[in-house]
């Protein structure tokens, strides 16, 4: 049986760009690959990599999905001018009541129960099986 790793990166994929984008709400800006995945060698011809050309689809896919905004593409190498929705900045911003640690400080303790810290320590932590989750919650929603 194969593994689904194209569906991992999918994940990790989608976990970046959104704390990105989340990170600079509302500014608007460029967001471009290399600095989500790194770099990844074209091959001889100039076709970029495969797995840059999944985390560029990931984009355009986050966007077709309602979950960011851009005005235009730059090469296969970018998004121009992209910001989170108001759907997607809500989804992330909002406070999971199960999540909330009562023992600190209330602005803390929203900010910390947040989908986007949330994505933000499944990141952190390498976990694929944290990162899936946290990426299916922002798709449940």
């Amino acid at each position: 049986m194969a593994a689904d790793l194209h569906i991992e990166d999918f994940h990790q994929d989608v976990a970046r760009i959104l704390v990105a984008l989340y990170n600079r709400f509302p500014q608007p800006g460029s967001l471009f690959v290399v600095d989500l995945i790194g770099e990844h060698e074209p091959d001889p011809f100039g076709v970029p990599a495969p797995r840059h050309m999944a985390c560029f689809s990931t984009m355009l896919w986050l966007a077709d999905e309602g979950f960011l905004r851009y005005t235009d593409t730059i090469r296969q190498e970018a998004i121009d001018q992209c910001c989170l929705t108001e759907r997607a900045f809500t989804l992330l911003s909002a406070p999971d009541p199960q999540r909330v640690q009562p023992e600190l400080p209330a602005s803390v303790a929203r900010q910390r129960a947040t989908l986007a810290q949330r994505l933000r320590d499944a990141l952190h932590s390498g976990s694929s099986n944290e990162i899936f989750d946290a990426v299916q919650q922002c798709f449940r929603r």
